[in-house]
């Protein structure tokens, strides 16, 4: 079956590894406290309050106990949604200050253009935020690439380790999961997206894995759409 769309991870995908976690983390760690301290008033951080007082258990926790709660699951490298949604408009002032470029590497640049032009459409899938995917793709070292992709899912629409979340992405865009390939370097995402049905591809940069039963490339350029993966 022919691929029509393909759906991408981000980190240590299309975006250097370091770059997540020597760049943006330490970055949204550092300012976090002083940000929710300055806009614990704003309507779309109260939002992100509450997500977080739920994902505790802690309904009438205060600020300070929040933002300790915040700085320990950066620590423990938690996927909890309020945390990337809370990170995603931190970065927004990163970038716009121009304090740091997305990274992106040149290979899937270059592919992710591509594609597009020759008429596949391109969606993003990370467990980092909607907004932080891009902030990225909007801020990347290439320039304004938004334009490029029809669509970006995070955590709302499921866990990466899910099928499930790969056929409610496959029913949001309006395609059979087998006309979908997905692009990670995490096998395991990988193993969930083919439970749902679609087409897969490790992206393995810096060694490839001894075992893996999905097909392995090094970089973009290797990936080949010419008939199913």
């Amino acid at each position: 079956m022919t691929i029509k769309a393909i759906l991408t991870d981000i980190e240590g995908t299309t975006t250097d590894i370091n770059f997540v976690h020597k760049v943006l983390f330490p970055y949204a760690y550092d300012h976090l406290p002083g940000y929710l301290r300055s806009h614990s008033e704003d309507e779309v951080v109260l939002s992100v309050l509450e997500d977080a007082r739920t994902e505790l258990g802690q309904p009438d926790a205060d600020l300070e106990t929040l933002i300790a709660a915040f700085l320990g699951w950066i620590e423990q490298d938690k996927k909890v949604t309020a945390l990337k949604s809370l990170q995603g408009l931190i970065w927004v002032a990163g970038y716009e200050q121009q304090d740091f470029t997305g990274h992106l590497y040149r290979d899937a640049y270059e592919y992710l253009q591509k594609w597009q032009q020759q008429g596949l459409d391109l969606y993003v899938f990370s467990s980092g935020s909607v907004k932080a995917q891009k902030l990225l793709f909007g801020y990347s070292d290439f320039g304004d690439l938004t334009p490029l992709f029809s669509g970006y899912y995070d955590t709302h629409i499921g866990h990466k380790r899910e099928a499930s979340a790969y056929r409610n992405i496959a029913a949001d865009i309006g395609l059979p999961v087998a006309e979908i390939l997905f692009l990670s370097d995490i096998s395991e995402e990988l193993d969930a997206a083919r439970e749902a049905g679609m087409a897969t591809v490790l992206l393995a940069r810096e060694q490839r894995p001894s075992e893996c039963s999905h097909p392995v490339v090094q970089n973009f350029q290797q990936i080949r759409l010419t008939e199913r993966i």
